[in-house]
């Protein structure tokens, strides 16, 4: 079926929906008037001289109650894949693409304690979504305020109550695959203190063998008004999770029963299980109505195990840092200014071990622990300092201008040797300057138009800089790359907002992952890739009647990545298609509101075929899918109120690969295993009551 014709269905789908109901409305409030809440990008969204799109909470809640990060492929330039609950990989602007199995060259921040780890790796879905407020994503480098993120910066900021607001809240969702979904909510404010907490549970047999989930987490956040110009905010999250890995499958299988797993992993009954604690305070103080100072303290504990089939891994991982900043407004010959000035540190200390895995000795007892084949330790620290300043030269032009300084060291400690002997070594990465520069103008008091030039970073994983004995590699270096973009953001009529960024990104000391075994890699600076791409956003909000209000949207982004130079054992791959990351991806939708309780949401993905592997000798399937959710809410009492909601995922039971494994190889004259399947068609509801307490 032609995508146009899922297009033409979704829109008479809704339409009929409409014609159908009428209630009141109130107008929406208009896009441009949308300010930025993280605290180092602060202001209006239209007049941010970047690409930062926004996920306020209505979004975030227009699919299904699993995961965090499914709201983000409706982001132009975003592109996650998820092969699992617990297996996803986010790409911005393409950087990360190659990536086997995680997130990394994206950081990410909540409520200005970092999330990502020492290495660059980072975990969203850890986070539930009923802890979230909203999500900002900065697309492209931005090094002078955070450091390494070659491809961009996404910030999660916490539920809040509200001013001298309380409430309680139970909601449980279920659906396909056995789902079943319990959250408790509740928040507590006055004018002097506020607080929020939730506890949930998520459990999903999954959709295909050996997916089986369960997460349990705690989240609890709160601020504390010390005084009128101090106040001290704490944050905290606990998650305990375990996830069966069905893994990646061959074309043939894929085609023969996409819910198979990996005979290997399902042999072996492999998953990862962790326990997870982030721990994070914030204190705020108002010098004068020109200076202002945050400074953040936090600490990351995960300890981890993870049976495979060529090894079982133990990991525990310790990191503590602290972030502050100064943030000063004056004006200098009559021309405003803010100036921004800080520093983030970060020690972290990664203790891992390797033991066999005896499950081929015990036929169908899953993964057996054997001896002990690794046992190294590694330390990493980095230091950014960072310095921001932003002149309003005129009432219609912004200049920005920016440095980070990254210096980041680790050494390495093997407890593990032939000679039974400890081998410590040590190394450091090239301190890095990421200059920035940005200005915006004011075309009219609704249009604008903006220039940003920048340079990112982003240092190699733990896994990156070990060589195949255990080594460090001496030799790594950061991937960096240059972003140039230029913008438009704006109204055309109060109704009809539209954004469209061009940029391109030059990414040299590329890191390659280079296989080493079934499953196993390691890393190699092998080259230098072109990004280049436009994005486009546009959304219009249709009053038809006080009663009845229609948005339709699209989101686009078409892109056209390839290997400048890249020569990897020998193979020169030089103009071939980036690996990892579709050409195309595009987002329609038609989202409905009446009576202000009603809404209904449709959504309209395509995804261009993704290239498999560096040589582009193969090629995923492009695939397109549509999702409906409606919403209801109902007020029982002035205070109570209950809220229902219904979807479905893939409503035409498309089969498509949701995710690929780049560069796959095939062993012992087996097929490589690219493809993790998408799910099939699949229903999810709910139900949430919620009592306010004025």
């Amino acid at each position: 079926m032609k995508f146009k014709n899922f297009l033409y269905g979704t829109t008479l789908a809704c339409i009929s929906v409409y014609n159908s109901l009428a209630q009141q409305v109130k107008d929406s409030t208009s896009l441009e008037e949308v300010y930025l809440q993280s605290s180092s990008v602060k202001g209006e969204l239209k007049k941010t001289p970047a690409s930062v799109s926004l996920l306020n909470k209505t979004e975030l809640q227009r699919s299904s109650p699993t995961l965090t990060t499914q709201s983000f492929n409706r982001v132009p330039g975003v592109y996650t894949q998820a092969g699992a609950l617990n297996t996803n990989r986010i790409t911005i602007r393409g950087v990360g693409a190659r990536a086997q199995y995680g997130t990394n060259r994206v950081k990410a921040y909540f409520n200005e304690i970092p999330l990502s780890s020492g290495d660059g790796e980072t975990v969203i879905n850890d986070i539930d979504l009923d802890a979230i407020e909203r999500i900002e994503i900065i697309k492209g480098p931005n090094s002078s305020l955070y450091g390494s993120g070659l491809g961009g910066v996404i910030h999660l900021i916490s539920a809040d109550p509200g001013k001298e607001k309380t409430f309680a809240k139970f909601s449980t969702d279920v659906g396909s695959y056995q789902l079943l979904k319990k959250s408790i909510s509740a928040g507590f404010a006055t004018q002097k203190a506020s607080i929020f907490a939730n506890y949930n549970h998520l459990e999903q047999e999954g959709y295909r063998e050996n997916s089986d989930y369960d997460r349990k987490s705690f989240h609890l956040n709160g601020k504390l008004h010390l005084s009128e110009k101090s106040n001290l905010s704490f944050l905290g999250n606990f998650t305990r999770l375990k996830a069966f890995i069905p893994s990646s499958i061959s074309l043939s299988a894929y085609e023969e029963d996409p819910r198979q797993a990996a005979f290997t992993w399902k042999s072996a009954q492999g998953y990862e299980s962790y326990d997870k604690l982030l721990l994070g305070l914030s204190y705020h103080y108002q010098f004068s109505n020109q200076l202002e100072q945050t400074t953040s303290v936090f600490t990351n504990y995960k300890d981890a195990y993870e049976p495979r089939p060529f090894d079982i891994l133990q990991q525990e991982t310790f990191n503590w840092g602290a972030r502050s900043r100064f943030d000063y407004q004056h004006q200098v010959f009559n021309i405003p200014f803010k100036a921004s000035l800080g520093a983030e540190f970060l020690q972290e200390n990664y203790d891992g071990s390797n033991f066999e895995n005896l499950y081929e000795d015990f036929p169908n007892q899953g993964s057996v622990e054997g001896d002990r084949i690794a046992n190294v330790e590694q330390d990493r620290n980095y230091i950014n300092a960072f310095a921001q300043i932003d002149f309003q030269v005129t009432p219609k032009l912004n200049l920005i201008g920016g440095l980070n300084v990254n210096s980041t060291n680790y050494t390495l400690t093997d407890f593990f040797t032939e000679a039974n002997t400890e081998q410590r070594s040590e190394g450091n990465f090239t301190t890095i300057f990421a200059p920035r520069f940005s200005a915006l103008y004011e075309l009219t008091q609704q249009k604008n138009v903006y220039l940003n030039v920048s340079k990112g970073f982003s240092t190699p994983t733990v896994d990156e800089t070990l060589t195949p004995n255990g080594k460090i590699n001496t030799s790594l270096e950061p991937e960096t790359g240059w972003n140039y973009e230029i913008g438009f953001k704006g109204n055309w009529t109060r109704n009809f907002y539209t954004e469209i960024a061009l940029y391109t990104i030059q990414v040299n000391d590329l890191l390659v992952a280079e296989r080493v075994g079934n499953d196993q890699y390691v890393g190699v600076n092998a080259g230098k890739t072109n990004h280049n791409g436009i994005e486009l956003l546009m959304q219009y909000t249709w009053n038809i009647s006080p009663s009845i209000q229609i948005i339709p949207f699209v989101s686009a982004e078409f892109n056209d990545y390839e290997f400048d130079e890249f020569i990897d054992e020998g193979d020169d791959f030089r103009g071939n298609e980036l690996t990892g990351v579709p050409n195309e991806k595009i987002n329609v939708g038609i989202d409905a509101i009446f009576y202000k309780n009603l809404r209904l949401f449709s959504n309209a993905l395509f995804v261009s075929k993704i290239p498999l592997n560096d040589e582009n000798s193969a090629y995923s399937e492009s695939y397109k899918v549509i999702d409906l959710k409606a919403s209801y809410k109902l007020n029982i009492l002035e205070n109570f109120n209950v809220h229902f909601n219904l979807g479905v995922n893939n409503l035409f039971d498309e089969a498509y690969a949701v995710s690929i494994l780049p560069n796959a190889i095939g062993f012992g004259g087996n097929e490589p295993r690219y493809f993790y399947p998408g799910n099939d068609r699949n229903f999810f509801g709910g139900v949430s009551l919620k009592y306010n307490i004025q």
